[in-house]
């Protein structure tokens, strides 16, 4: 539990840190994006997605929450589109090797970074680098956490849809304008069978998103900058969305505090 006064790194002196980390020495890096999602939500929703799941989850297992990391890489396929401000691989693995690194010189010794941008050509990539010099980091989308959400969704995520604009509703309304919101997409390289699209459980014979260059340039290929169907969103989804992404994000945190309490380096190296 929270037992500090301010959720974030960035409201607390350098002594209320210092205390804060013999309690609990796990912090929680969100990561977002800038990124246009469609003509009905903004284009910072990744990054305020990151930011409102990892409140939660901070506020629950009394984690460190970093300073949210607002911009960040993106796939081929995203550059070039109008509202959005990609920043290349090195420039992000780089930032979050720095980070998790300024952060352990205060005594942090377990990190989990919560993206809600598909980054994982990133964070894997900065993951394995920390990994080689013992840092405990466990990487984490929240989509891929919720593995098709059968139960809550009617369509398959993708982008600026039913899943991410429900997500928004719950998180951020005020930022929402579902009077412009259109169903939209447009068509891959190959036989979509054989993709797996963001939070799926996969199936024999198929790719991730990240595994092929078989999209084809948003700025080409979209109109309206949607993927699916946000027409289907609601506050009632979003709010089962979040609570579930924060009550498995949550369990896996307190698993990681129980096996190694504040003070323990998990041994990496």
């Amino acid at each position: 539990m929270l037992k500090r006064k301010h959720l974030w790194w960035d409201e607390l002196s350098k002594d209320e840190i210092l205390e804060d980390v013999k309690n609990c020495d796990v912090a929680i890096l969100p990561i977002g994006a800038i990124e246009q999602h469609g003509p009905h939500c903004p284009c910072g929703s990744d990054a305020y997605n990151a930011k409102g799941l990892a409140e939660k989850v901070a506020e629950r297992t009394g984690a460190m929450l970093l300073p949210l990391l607002q911009y960040g890489s993106h796939p081929y396929h995203h550059w070039y589109m109008p509202g959005t401000i990609p920043i290349s691989y090195e420039t992000h693995i780089n930032l979050l090797c720095d980070i998790v690194k300024g952060a352990a010189v205060a005594g942090y010794k377990k990190f989990f970074i919560l993206s809600a941008h598909g980054q994982v050509a990133a964070t894997l990539v900065a993951m394995n680098k920390l990994g080689l010099e013992g840092h405990f980091v466990l990487t984490c989308h929240w989509y891929d956490f919720l593995r098709d959400s059968q139960n809550i969704l009617e369509t398959p995520m993708t982008h600026a849809d039913e899943a991410e604009t429900s997500m928004a509703l719950s998180l951020y309304p005020q930022y929402i304008d579902m009077s412009k919101a259109v169903d939209d997409g447009g068509e891959s390289l190959i036989n979509p069978d054989f993709q797996i699209k963001p939070g799926m459980t996969p199936k024999p014979g198929q790719m991730y998103h990240f595994e092929g260059t078989f999209a084809r340039p948003e700025y080409k290929e979209l109109k309206s900058g949607v993927i699916g169907f946000p027409s289907k969103a609601t506050k009632e989804k979003g709010d089962k969305l979040v609570e579930t992404a924060v009550d498995l994000m949550s369990q896996v945190i307190e698993d990681v505090i129980e096996r190694f309490p504040a003070g323990v380096q998990p041994p990496v190296k």
